[in-house]
């Protein structure tokens, strides 16, 4: 707690920095819930930044290695608090139930716990529902009571090892709904927040290619899916008592290239979180008249932090970009009006550039990137340039405020980022047409990318770097296979390099989750041809390489430690290889694999991680990293 105030202190005394210390938070009647240093406490909503707060729990009796907690729900009737805690070192959770009395008490915990969520039952008993995680995989669900009645009872188990569960309380509460999913195909069933105990019902039966999310209001059910053409999301509403597919009405459809971010529900009002042709928009549905509108949101926003609320009349968000802090935005219904949080104007504002551009792939299709570089940058053809990739299970390239990423433009540094297919920025079928035997548009998506970057006179190949983690392993390692001239430097997180021996392995845990996404090269011959086209671990050949930086987890149950290294090691082979035929004064490239303790798959917040990648990045390019880390300090230290 000492060292939480020092750092309360030193953030008080920076108000031009104006950073927050943020935790999971959630707000139930009069209180909010949230840590405070190692404990889960909870204070007057009214007094929620004071320092008048009750102690539920202390973190540190579970004898975890810096605990934190992930989550928080908070029974119907504040009888009791749930919370899931994690450490930085691994992805293994535990929830715990705390008793909430005049001397709140610890009334159970749950090993390997992922999605929690509270009902109350006919007789007003606090029903907690939760699923069991095993090997990465969610398949079993519990609900479980307390107090005189305790009991704790397994009802469903999904037996298709492809599909896992996660379970979602509507907005209103009005049902719990039961999500079995993989990366293509979904299936809801609704459990009733009045009779917890009943059979659950089954919206719609499972149709491969067919995903669907529920919301519920005033016995209809609000239902996003992918079903009819195009296959893009769109909004259909049925009644409650008939969810059948049959039933489904069209409510509202998506303009083309855009992707569905999130969906909240309010008593009167839809809200639909969206990004169309790389920017982001509010659409705000009126339910009473079915009225719309569509707000474009600032240019400098490149993703939505959701707020857990539960105020009918506000819909409250964040928006954040790589190099810019969250900032708070409210859109106030009876307004309607969208407020923006007034106070201090981040400087990154005047003194940084963001643009959005696109590159031509081979096939003609245009490739969207978003690009940062300092407003008083002259000559940009000489500037250092750190580009970002994903492209894989239709995930958007995360585009989160990092510190590290301000202190690099600030040291005139270029970022882009490459919203290349196999994403899901421009929606479904931008994904679909990056995976399986499609995953090398990709890869000539990234490379069309690096290539217009230059011919637009941002930076030039020496001077050229590239960042991935997990999955974006792979198209980094493709291009440095195929187009190694492009690139001075690569830092890789958690890399997925060895695609064909990983995904012929189905002891693995995510091996059979995620045939939809890389093929099936065990069956499937064409699947097999296919990925050692592209597999970075079996297209390394005696030639220059970029240097690379891997930082590695040495319990990594998503990318096995196993493929990394051995992914090096032919990478050296190759790399000696070459210097012996290359002649004097060759200078090789450097090749530096650094294996973190832990079982976590990728911890972002890592001083020493963040440290290193820029340390290897500075020494490549020749750079003086002086101010660059006396800027970073001011950020890691807290």
């Amino acid at each position: 707690m000492d060292a939480f105030e020092k750092v309360r202190t030193r953030l008080e005394t920076q108000p031009q920095e104006e950073y927050e210390i943020i935790n999971a938070e959630i707000k139930h009647g009069s209180f909010v819930y949230y840590q405070e240093g190692c404990c889960l406490v909870r204070s007057k909503d009214e007094e929620a930044d004071s320092d008048n707060y009750e102690v539920l729990f202390n973190l540190e009796e579970l004898k975890l290695e810096q605990p934190f907690i992930d989550c928080i729900r908070v029974a119907p009737d504040e009888k009791y608090v749930a919370a899931k805690i994690r450490t930085e070192d691994s992805e293994t959770s535990t929830l715990i139930v705390v008793k909430l009395s005049d001397q709140p008490v610890m009334e159970a915990s749950f090993p390997n716990v992922s999605s929690f969520e509270w009902v109350k039952d006919e007789e007003d008993e606090d029903v907690l529902f939760y699923t069991f995680q095993r090997n990465l995989r969610c398949h079993d669900v519990y609900r479980a009571t307390f107090g005189e009645n305790r009991r704790n009872e397994r009802f469903y188990t999904e037996k298709d090892p492809s599909y896992f569960v996660f379970l979602y309380l509507t907005k209103d509460s009005r049902f719990l709904t039961l999500n079995i999913m993989n990366k293509t195909t979904s299936e809801v069933w609704l459990i009733d927040g009045l009779s917890p105990w009943d059979p659950p019902v089954l919206i719609q039966k499972r149709i491969h290619g067919v995903l669907y999310y529920v919301e519920h209001r005033d016995d209809e059910l609000y239902i996003l899916t992918n079903v009819g053409e195009p296959t893009e999301f769109k909004l259909m509403r049925t009644a409650a008592d008939a969810p059948a597919i049959m039933n489904w009405d069209l409510f509202f459809t998506m303009k083309r290239n855009t992707k569905v971010v999130d969906l909240d529900m309010f008593k009167d009002h839809c809200v639909l979180f969206l990004k169309h042709s790389n920017l982001l928009y509010v659409n705000v549905i009126g339910l009473a008249d079915d009225s719309i509108r569509s707000l474009k949101l600032p240019p400098w926003a490149c993703g939505f932090i959701m707020d857990t609320n539960s105020d009918p009349k506000n819909c409250p968000f964040q928006l954040c970009s790589p190099i810019r802090p969250p900032k708070y935005y409210t859109y106030k219904f009876a307004e309607g009006k969208l407020f923006e949080e007034t106070g201090h104007e981040d400087p990154i504002t005047k003194t940084s550039r963001v643009l959005r551009i696109e590159a031509k792939s081979k096939d003609g299709k245009l490739v969207p990137m978003t690009i940062f570089h300092k407003m008083d940058s002259e000559d940009l053809q000489k500037k250092p340039l750190l580009v970002h990739v994903y492209g894989a299970y239709g995930m958007d390239l995360k585009m989160n405020f990092r510190p590290e990423r301000r202190v690099l433009v600030d040291d005139g540094w270029i970022l882009a980022y490459c919203h290349v297919r196999g994403g899901g920025e421009l929606g479904l079928q931008w994904h679909a047409d990056g995976c399986l035997t499609k995953k090398l548009n990709g890869l000539a998506d990234l490379e069309a990318c690096i290539k217009t970057l230059h011919s637009q006179g941002f930076s030039q190949p020496s001077l050229t770097t590239l960042s991935a983690f997990s999955a974006g392993g792979v198209l980094v390692g493709a291009l440095c296979n195929s187009k190694p001239e492009l690139l001075r430097a690569v830092t890789l997180e958690a890399p997925f390099l060895d695609v064909l021996n990983i995904m012929m392995d189905t002891t693995l845990p995510l091996t059979l989750e995620e045939l939809e996404e890389w093929g099936n090269p065990s069956s499937d011959e064409k699947h097999k041809n296919y990925i050692k086209r592209y597999c970075p671990c079996q297209n390394i050949k005696p030639q220059h390489y970029p240097s690379i930086h891997i930082t590695a987890y040495e319990n990594d149950e998503r990318v096995p430690l196993k493929g990394i290294v051995n992914y090096t090691e032919k990478l050296k082979e190759a790399i000696a290889e070459h210097t012996k035929d290359a002649g004097e004064g060759y200078q090789p490239p450097n090749i530096i694999l650094d294996i973190q303790p832990g079982g976590n798959h990728v911890i972002e917040d890592s001083h020493k991680k963040i440290t290193a990648q820029m340390k290897f990045l500075y020494e490549e390019l020749g750079l003086d990293s002086t101010n660059a880390f006396e800027d970073l300090k001011k950020y890691l230290k807290f």
